[in-house]
């Protein structure tokens, strides 16, 4: 229910736009007003006056709900990306192909998927894209374990990949778009469902790949190779069991600031409404008040009623332009991009075939068995869930905000990568995986969470697409550098290791701090 309203519509939107402004948990990431025909000034005063009706309701149930549905999100993006490195040995050993194809295959529907449901989303609204990704990626996964041969698995894993590339881009603009400014580190402290994901998928994989694989290539056919398809079996019904629990039990509101941006201010407020009402709280936001964000010291809006977003529904090139539209914003957007294409090149160089390395050096240590390879990916993958507390916690301190702790968790992921080349012993190598998961968990959480939280609302999703299609266009690359690369040698860990320490330098670079503000 909404509260009454007693004070006109114009005074109401003026001091709202003056309080916000005086807020420092819920301050604009433009101070002033940009007078740029890419950046509209009234889409800025209408995304004011929405965070701070946003704020006003408070964190509640319809947050934290959504906290768990997003986090399926993150879950399947961890998931699905490394479950063509987990199941290679096996897979080799029965189709008989060059193992990073298999990986190429799988960033191939990835790209496509970043742009199409990115762009996409700031065209026809967050909620199609949330709800049909998911669906996407379990129906193929389940597909997928049923393959009769290579071709088949690698097109139906790269179908897989189409879904689960819209994933990030699209959750963390929704889940921006409603969660309280106070409140945003949480976008950060979503990645915990990032790393609980590779621990699920490791754990389920041990017992399975360990038991129902062959043991070389030799003799290896689907009778006495079955684990790598109960594998797949398995995730692909829990992405559609995780699916179903966004479609059937969750209703996800469309985005209020998306809605503004194309000049639907009356169902804006209704969902503002909504969202007051399933937490128990009361808006005092009215159509009126919001319709007027332009009139503020006299000016005439003359936007009401005109589509902000875009002018229609088909894509414009309105969108990239605008983040390219300052030199702040350009400079900002074009690090973002670097970032997301040096550390996606690094990690799915790495992750990709961290299973197969643990299996060559574990044969160089003289434990090279496929028990003792997944329990200790399992180890691994457990040591990174705390680093997603740490990273929600660090990015709050005054001192590093995001961009320091960015930098330092970068840093630190490099280093770790450069010691894995000093190990003589398993259980070494296993030690400085560790350290590398969890530093590198942290820098995931944070460069999850320091994109979207840039890039304006209206623009959100198409930014969220250029930095995505930049991590996996590199991630295409990192398996076709494995075909023509010794992964015998540490050469592939020192290239991925540097990187990463470059990225770190990189972050400390970044025009705005998002720490103490909330995104527009």
């Amino acid at each position: 229910m909404t509260a009454a309203n007693d004070e006109s519509p114009k005074s109401r939107s003026t001091e709202t736009l003056t309080d916000l402004a005086q807020l420092p948990a819920v301050e604009n990431h433009f101070a002033a007003p940009v007078k740029d025909e890419f950046i509209d000034p009234v889409y800025q005063a209408k995304a004011r006056i929405l965070n701070r009706s946003i704020q006003d309701i408070g964190m509640g149930k319809y947050q934290w709900y959504l906290f768990v549905v997003t986090g399926f999100g993150w879950f399947a993006d961890s998931v699905w990306p490394l479950l063509s490195g987990l199941i290679l040995a096996p897979v080799i050993n029965e189709f008989h192909f060059k193992g990073p194809l298999l990986s190429l295959a799988s960033n191939i529907g990835l790209l496509a998927g970043a742009i199409f449901w990115s762009l996409g989303c700031d065209i026809w609204g967050r909620r199609w894209s949330f709800n049909v990704t998911l669906f996407i990626a379990g129906i193929f996964g389940l597909a997928s374990g049923g393959a009769p041969n290579f071709i088949a698995l690698a097109s139906l894993l790269a179908v897989v990949g189409m879904g689960v590339g819209g994933n990030m881009p699209v959750d963390s603009a929704v889940f921006l778009d409603f969660v309280p400014g106070s409140h945003q580190y949480l976008l950060t402290v979503l990645s915990i469902w990032w790393s609980i994901g590779q621990f699920v998928l490791s754990l389920i994989a041990w017992p399975l790949i360990a038991n129902y694989s062959c043991a070389d290539a030799s003799n290896c056919d689907r009778s006495n190779n079955m684990g790598w398809r109960y594998l797949l079996f398995t995730l692909g019904g829990l992405t559609l069991f995780f699916w179903g629990l966004r479609f059937f039990i969750f209703t996800l509101l469309e985005s209020p600031r998306f809605l503004a941006g194309i000049g639907q201010d009356e169902k804006a407020v209704k969902v503002i409404q909504q969202l007051a009402e399933f937490n128990g709280s009361t808006t005092t936001l009215s159509v009126e008040e919001l319709a007027s964000a332009g009139q503020e010291d006299g000016q005439i809006n003359t936007t009401r009623g005109r589509e902000i977003l875009s002018k229609s529904s088909d894509f414009s090139m309105k969108h990239v332009k605008a983040l390219f539209s300052t030199s702040k914003m350009a400079w900002s957007t074009s690090l973002l991009i670097a970032l997301w294409g040096i550390i996606g090149l690094a990690s799915t160089l790495y992750n990709s075939f961290l299973p197969y390395l643990l299996v060559q050096r574990g044969a160089e240590f003289g434990d090279a068995s496929l028990y003792t390879t997944y329990r200790n990916q399992v180890i691994i993958s457990l040591i990174g869930i705390p680093g997603a507390f740490l990273a929600g916690w660090a990015v709050e301190v005054p001192s590093i905000g995001r961009k320091g702790t960015l930098a330092i968790s970068a840093g630190l992921t490099g280093v770790f990568l450069f010691a894995t080349t000093t190990a003589r012993t398993s259980n070494a190598l296993l030690g400085w995986n560790c350290g590398y998961t969890f530093f590198s968990n942290i820098m995931y959480g944070v460069l999850y969470a320091v994109s979207p939280e840039i890039f304006p609302a209206k623009d959100r999703g198409t930014g969220n697409g250029l930095t995505s299609t930049a991590t996996r266009v590199f991630g295409i690359m990192a398996p076709i550098i494995a075909l023509y690369a010794n992964l015998a040698t540490a050469v592939p860990v020192y290239i991925a290791g540097a990187l990463i320490i470059f990225a770190g330098f990189l972050a400390l670079l970044l025009p705005y701090e998002p720490r103490g503000k909330v995104s527009i």
